[in-house]
């Protein structure tokens, strides 16, 4: 019985001087969980991940993150000295797939961030994660929700309205137990639906369980 082949990921580097592109390069050159290839018109072989070397997360590294985003499948993993969580966000919001600290980038680890990114999932330092959380928890309480707003995109009626939907209630009986005129219920429905590009209410109900809300 013989081993299955090592799946590689393919992976391109990009940093904002040449020695630092080569230090990258040349770590990654020596792991067998990675194939190096190149980024731009006309390479043979398009990289699943692409490791970006900055010192800060500036207005440059953020272009070139949306860049990537609009114009190629990669995903990205972000290799910066200076990080803290305000520019994690901007980061994250111009679509990066994992951050990690400069110092923290070992061989070991940013192989293994890479592979945790290429199978789609995120990668923060654990310090950066807890004061994100923290924050996020804030934005919520003290920000959206005074203003019957939520991360989702969703106010707290249109979830109920979706809760009420899932369980099988027509439009009538939604009205009579949230205490709004049908014709509420029905403009509730129809916002949610236009604003999250939903075709009908099973596609609403399914969105709304595929993302955890009801």
């Amino acid at each position: 019985m013989t081993d299955s082949p090592l799946e590689r990921t393919s992976v391109a580097v990009h940093a904002q001087d040449p020695i630092s592109q080569a230090g990258v390069v040349s770590q990654l050159r020596a792991r067998p969980e990675v194939t190096l290839a190149e980024w731009g018109e006309g390479t043979d072989l398009a990289p699943q991940v692409i490791v970006l070397v900055a010192d800060t997360i500036d207005r440059a590294v953020l272009r070139l993150l949306r860049h990537i985003r609009r114009t190629t499948p990669a995903r990205t993993v972000l290799v910066a000295t200076d990080v803290d969580e305000r520019k994690v966000v901007s980061a994250a919001e111009s679509g990066v797939g994992g951050v990690i600290r400069r110092t923290d980038a070992t061989p070991e680890h940013l192989v293994h961030v890479i592979g945790t990114v290429a199978k789609g999932a995120g990668y923060l330092p654990s310090d950066l994660l807890g004061r994100l959380l923290e924050e996020v928890g804030k934005l919520q309480s003290q920000v959206l929700s005074p203003r019957g707003l939520h991360f989702t995109g969703l106010a707290p009626r249109e979830l109920d309205v979706l809760r009420l939907v899932a369980e099988g209630y027509d439009t009538a009986e939604i009205a009579v137990k949230l205490s709004f005129s049908e014709r509420t219920i029905k403009n509730v429905l129809h916002s949610v639906m236009t604003r999250l590009q939903l075709r009908n209410r099973s596609h609403a109900v399914a969105y709304a369980m595929r993302h955890g809300l009801i």
